[in-house]
């Protein structure tokens, strides 16, 4: 266990306990995707948020499926001409089977 998992603040409604957990590969995995579109990038962000080598965890990269012609993304300004706002749509296409 580490010292952070038993940290208390003092708050003006008392002592309140402060739990901290470190991020599961997956965690980090999906948020070095959103960070970079890079593989190796991605596998230095996600290595250096949960303390492991950068090669393991290329290797549990390379094992997700990366997202490639299968995803098509459209954007979409929406509201008024002063304040619009971008809707970003993503759609995966099904995989296909393969016969026999």
């Amino acid at each position: 266990m580490n010292k952070s998992n038993n940290q208390a603040w003092n708050t003006k409604y008392g002592p309140r306990r402060v739990r901290h957990e470190e991020p599961t590969l997956d965690e980090a995995i999906a948020a070095a995707k959103d960070l970079s579109d890079e593989l190796n990038q991605q596998a230095e962000i996600a290595a250096s948020l949960i303390g492991l080598p950068p090669d393991q965890v290329r290797t549990e990269l390379l094992k997700i499926a990366l997202p490639g012609k299968n995803v098509i993304k459209s954007f979409a300004f929406v509201g008024s001409a002063s304040a619009p706002r971008i809707i970003v749509v993503e759609r995966r296409q099904p995989r296909r089977q393969r016969a026999g």
